[in-house]
């Protein structure tokens, strides 16, 4: 058989997928893509074999008789795959470690501050599963969660590592560098609406009953985004500030008012029981809490440089996060 006339990989996991559950979007829930990229990739699959595998009746899927045949075939195929791979990740397992977390925080915690883990430990291969579905030990080959949640997690090693804030942060020359004095000044300014860091809280700790949540203008469903936007200048954001430490310190954000915003979620070192005191486990736990110890002192820097007074300039010429990590 000539392997160069295989349909592409991509191409059949979305067919498999639409063939098993007969819906595209389910399909594409499962995939992390989207519902048109799945459609896509059917249809050229059906032009390339020159059969439809599909008939389509409105949102109604369902597979033709050649498709059915195929699904079935395509399935054992694509399950000898797995084996194979599950094998071969079997026979490297102990120096493999899998880290699932958040997006946001996998961008602005974890990536920023990795090096330091790798060149520590070169024996093990850090897999960084960045992404905001629960994990699911009992399925999933993931040896390590960081949860942002109340750490209630039965039958898991639980650790808690630092609890969240959040607060109004801008760029510094956001409205030509003239920002908002009191809370109340907020209502004159474009707010950034995110699915994560909800203004209401905040509102209500900073006094402001009347203010609600900002309806217009973009959404932004990843906290990571919505602190660049801020510090793009698009608006004033409410950031978390595990996520904006190293911002703030290097003085592209500034920090509006002198008030947390309670928050109900706090982050957690989860893995099963079983795993914890495994090399690899082990290795990045050591690490890990390291480093929010590290975060905490950066956080206390960054509270005295409140307290003192100091711009965003001045705070640059001290230096930013890197420059504070190495010194004595």
């Amino acid at each position: 058989m000539d392997l160069r006339q295989l349909p592409a990989l991509n191409a059949i996991r979305a067919f498999e997928a639409a063939a098993r559950h007969e819906n595209f979007s389910r399909a594409a829930d499962e995939l992390y893509v989207t519902h048109g990229a799945v459609s896509h990739q059917v249809r050229a699959l059906e032009e390339e074999l020159g059969v439809q595998l599909f008939t389509r009746n409105g949102k109604r899927l369902c597979l033709t008789d050649a498709g059915m045949r195929y699904a079935q075939q395509i399935r054992t195929a694509l399950m000898v795959i797995a084996d194979a791979t599950r094998d071969v990740r079997a026979s490297d397992r102990d120096r493999r470690l899998v880290v699932s977390m958040l997006t946001s925080f996998a961008a602005r915690f974890i990536t920023p501050r990795i090096g330091t883990f790798i060149e520590r430990h070169p024996e093990i291969d850090v897999e960084l599963q960045s992404t905001n579905s629960l994990t699911d030990f009992a399925r999933d080959d993931v040896d390590i969660a960081i949860r942002f949640g109340q750490g209630n997690y039965p039958g898991l090693h639980v650790e808690p590592l630092f609890d969240e804030v959040f607060f109004p942060a801008c760029s510094p020359t956001l409205n030509g560098g003239k920002l908002p004095q009191t809370p109340a000044d907020l209502v004159h300014y474009n707010l950034l609406r995110s699915d994560d860091e909800l203004w209401r809280p905040w509102f209500d700790a900073a006094g402001l009953k009347t203010l609600t949540e900002p309806k217009r203008g973009i959404l932004y469903q990843d906290s990571s985004n919505l602190l660049l936007a801020a510090i793009d200048g698009q608006g004033i954001a409410l950031v978390r500030r595990s996520l904006a430490v190293h911002d703030l310190l290097d003085g592209r954000i500034v920090r509006l008012f002198d008030i947390d915003g309670p928050s109900p979620w706090h982050y957690f070192f989860v893995c099963p029981p079983p795993l914890l005191n495994t090399p690899r486990v082990q290795a990045f736990r050591t690490w890990l809490l390291e480093e929010v110890a590290e975060y905490k002192r950066l956080c206390d820097e960054l509270d005295a440089r409140r307290a003192a007074g100091k711009t965003p300039a001045e705070c640059a010429r001290e230096g930013g996060w890197k420059a504070l990590r190495v010194r004595p």
